[in-house]
């Protein structure tokens, strides 16, 4: 039987855009939609799946398996319940606009570090298609089955391999799913210190951040697309993005050919919610003209 709890938000709630950050492409096999949210996660206390659904204002939640209760217990702060969206205030009419459609967005907070820490690295210097493929194809194989009732969609889902899990998988089975050595090298790092990591789920944002870095292979972008989702701090902005820096500069100014350091000075009316302009930016839809083919895949797997 699943263990049950509600969740009412203090005002407007946007349930998808909220959880959207933790999916990992369409076919991810530990997140879901279907009559709600459904998602796989690794818990310090085991596996355990979660289903969300917003209901008469309120946000319903069961759980099951091992690791159900912590999910539960930590379920306001996944939701958004310490972040402080009232903290923000638009500095630019297109933000100002991004911010009153979408009322209901909050940063999350999920508490785990590794299940953001893997898929990013997976995403380093790779297509979003070609991380997503990576990280459906080491879940299909080497993940577990999500607990869940027969027929729902957990029945389909898979939960993350623990750190021995990631251990294990062989070389060629890194090679088959399109991670090249360098990527594969660090996830195995991360995984060795994988204690060390998940206590950076409670510090401070430069603190985690740190804490992160001293991992061979872990920089600025890594450690702040995992602490978005991990820690939810509202200003840490990512570094070292291909398209990010373009889109905010074309966003703000136009510019279609802004750089990180132009894009931190934009970003500055904004100190201390940088990543919560970024994502209203993002929601904008605001893009510029593509100039150039797409990033071209590249068949890992084939050579």
């Amino acid at each position: 039987m699943p263990t049950r709890r509600s969740w009412t938000p203090p005002g407007p709630y946007d349930l998808a855009r909220t959880l959207g950050v933790l999916t990992r492409g369409p076919g991810d096999p530990a997140y879901q939609v279907m009559d709600g949210i459904w998602r796989a996660t690794r818990t310090p206390l085991g596996p355990g799946t979660l289903h969300l659904a917003a209901r008469d204002g309120r946000i319903e939640a069961e759980a099951w398996g091992p690791g159900a209760d912590w999910l539960l217990d930590r379920l306001p702060a996944l939701l958004g319940a310490e972040d402080e969206p009232a903290a923000f205030t638009p500095r630019h009419r297109l933000v100002h606009e991004a911010h009153r459609r979408h009322p209901g967005l909050r940063l999350v907070r999920t508490g785990l570090v590794l299940e953001s820490l893997i898929p990013s690295v997976l995403e380093q210097k790779v297509t979003s298609d070609e991380a997503y493929r990576a990280w459906r194809l080491l879940l299909q194989g080497h993940g577990e089955p999500a607990p869940g009732p027969a027929g729902s969609p957990a029945a389909r889902m898979r939960v993350m391999p623990d750190p021995r899990g990631w251990a294990l998988i062989p070389s060629w089975e890194w090679h088959r799913a399109g991670v090249d050595a360098k990527r594969s090298a660090t996830i195995l790092r991360a995984a060795r210190v994988a204690g060390r990591l998940e206590e950076a789920a409670a510090m401070d944002a430069p603190e985690a951040a740190a804490r992160l870095r001293a991992v061979p292979g872990i920089g600025p972008w890594t450690a702040a697309e995992t602490l978005q989702r991990s820690n939810g701090p509202a200003d840490a902005v990512t570094v070292g993005d291909l398209h990010l820096p373009r889109i905010v500069g074309y966003a703000l100014t136009g510019d279609r050919n802004t750089d990180d350091e132009r894009m931190l000075e934009l970003l500055e009316p904004y100190a201390g919610q940088r990543y919560r302009a970024c994502r209203y930016i993002l929601l904008s839809g605001a893009r510029p003209p593509r100039r150039a083919p797409r990033f071209a895949v590249r068949d890992f797997a084939g050579i």
